[in-house]
């Protein structure tokens, strides 16, 4: 079963706080790409990484991933597009029919377990579509505008959503055809599948697999880090 992952990295560093994206900000003298990337590397699960980034950083990350650390499997680096959508797109556009799986992972989701990269490829080999997410712990309220709480939501059988989200070629290609035909944004992946009427099925991750999106989550990385 031939495997490709494609790590859409077209984040800023906005939440942040910072002028540096996201994905390139340092994760014990690491970037935080170059975590994901090298899970991703020595996985013998996956067979291609196809790396999309701003088309300005393209050469700095070619020197980044091809020169400093040398990982190999990123099979080639593209340019992103306006939205995570057009990324991921750009990206699948170089898949061919002869891969069976395309897994798509968030680049600032370096905690990720090769546990969880498998689980998401056997599920997608026996499913068709699969997301990887984790149920809702906490209370849920939805609030008005102003603020106030207008209703308290049961959390049972919510879950947050995670990466990877993983779905036979044929089907993600179909879904994301679909979608540009329709004009259609989905806020995942697996909402572009999901519109086709094709049933995704939720699998259980880790509350590790943490997004660094936020200064908070980059304390909390740096936690699970020396933790591991």
């Amino acid at each position: 079963m031939k495997t490709a992952a494609i790590i859409p990295a077209g984040g800023s560093g906005r939440r942040m706080e910072t002028d540096q994206a996201k994905q390139y900000l340092l994760l014990d003298g690491t970037p935080i790409l170059v975590h994901t990337l090298k899970i991703f590397q020595v996985t013998h699960l996956v067979d291609d990484i196809i790396l999309v980034v701003p088309a300005g950083d393209i050469p700095s990350v070619k020197e980044m991933i091809e020169g400093r650390y040398g990982l190999s499997k990123v099979r080639t680096i593209l340019p992103g597009g306006k939205e995570r959508q057009d990324s991921v797109k750009n990206g699948l556009d170089t898949v061919g029919s002869d891969y069976d799986i395309v897994v798509i992972h968030d680049a600032v989701r370096c905690f990720v377990s090769e546990e969880t990269i498998k689980s998401a490829i056997d599920g997608a080999a026996r499913y068709e579509a699969v997301s990887i997410g984790i149920p809702i712990r906490d209370t849920v309220k939805k609030v008005t505008p102003d603020g106030v709480i207008d209703q308290t939501i049961a959390r049972e059988g919510l879950w947050l959503t995670q990466t990877p989200q993983a779905f036979q070629t044929a089907v993600i290609k179909r879904a994301y055809e679909a979608a540009y035909r329709d004009g259609f944004y989905g806020t995942d992946d697996a909402q572009l599948v999901e519109r086709l009427g094709i049933r995704v099925r939720m699998l259980p991750g880790a509350y590790e697999n943490i997004k660094i999106t936020t200064k908070e989550d980059l304390v909390m990385a740096t936690r699970l880090l020396k933790r591991s």
